[in-house]
């Protein structure tokens, strides 16, 4: 008895000391991504996929699809094939480069992405005194990186004088650790789960009456479906029907909002983004257009595109 009670202890203390041991682990990663230089990350994914590819047939493979699916059924041309692959690397290192040095630092300014979210506010502004009390849905697309993209969400908020924003998404929460806590005045309303769904369209069209403005990714692929019928509305890309989500024209065009998509890049440690212009929800043909700005943004910036690669992408979606 004596024996198992001292086996138990024991093992005890082993889990508690590897438990200490990857926290600290953890913390020592944290820091040292919260210290990685914006001018690495490109230098730093290209070296780590392509080592990573060597044993990890995974890795290679994803890497391969990526590149063929650009190349062979897109026909984009000329691709770098090494860019191409690195893609997802890319975009975990860029997220937790800010998100660790956010939480290292308190706050942390990206005078590249604030300069983006200057240019936004601008054009809300011109809309606003233009169209008063018509709403702006802002849409960044699936590029470059999530934690980018909220970024720049969280400094329209604020040049635009908003205590909170009003973000929807279906990113799981929380990847690296309390998101809340680091971007208080982002309001995620997510897609997960149905006490998130249910009464998300009013959620939304709550906070188009109470700011005016709100966020929403009008370029999110069918293939993101989880448990739940997708809404999507048929249109046509790269030459072939295709669907994207039907989300942005129900809830919009009943308030007759303005759609403003854009997109980042992000190029030898330095952001940019490309703006397209307003888009009339309620207007016919407005899934058309929104399709034509998918498929420039995808043949522009193919190797930062989130979700490249997968074998369904716009062409799938069960039909509700």
């Amino acid at each position: 008895m004596k024996w198992r009670q001292g086996a138990a202890c024991v093992s005890n203390l082993l889990r508690g000391a590897m438990a200490y041991a990857t926290r600290g682990a953890r913390s020592l990663q944290g820091a040292l991504l919260a210290r990685l230089p914006p001018s690495s990350i490109e230098r730093c994914a290209a070296i780590a996929t392509a080592t990573l590819g060597l044993v990890d047939a995974r890795t290679r493979w994803q890497g391969i699809a990526r590149y063929e699916i650009g190349r062979d059924v897109l026909k984009l041309a000329p691709l770098q094939a090494g860019r191409v692959a690195a893609g997802g690397m890319r975009e975990k290192l860029i997220d937790q480069r800010i998100y660790f040095g956010r939480l290292a630092r308190g706050s942390e300014a990206w005078p590249d992405l604030n300069d983006v979210a200057a240019t936004l506010a601008g054009r809300i502004r011109q809309l606003q005194a233009s169209e008063p009390g018509r709403p702006v849905i802002v849409s960044p697309f699936h590029f470059v990186s999530q934690y980018a993209n909220i970024y720049v969400i969280d400094e329209l908020r604020a040049q635009l004088g908003l205590k909170s924003i009003a973000v929807v998404s279906g990113v799981p929460r929380d990847l690296y650790g309390d998101d809340h806590a680091l971007i208080p005045g982002v309001e995620v309303l997510y897609t997960y789960g149905d006490d998130d769904r249910n009464g998300l369209g009013l959620r939304v069209a709550r906070a188009l009456r109470r700011h005016g403005v709100a966020v929403l990714f009008a370029d999110v692929p069918p293939f993101a479906l989880h448990r739940y019928p997708m809404e999507t509305v048929g249109v046509s890309l790269f030459g072939r029907p295709a669907r994207i989500h039907n989300g942005v024209f129900r809830l919009g065009a009943p308030f007759d909002a303005m759609l403003l998509p854009f997109y980042l890049r992000f190029e030898r440690g330095r952001f940019s983004a490309r703006l397209f212009d307003p888009l009339p929800l309620a207007e016919a043909g407005a899934a058309h257009r929104l399709a034509r700005c998918i498929e420039t943004a995808v043949a522009d910036n193919y190797p930062d595109w989130l979700v490249a690669g997968h074998p369904s992408m716009y062409s799938f979606a069960p039909v509700r």
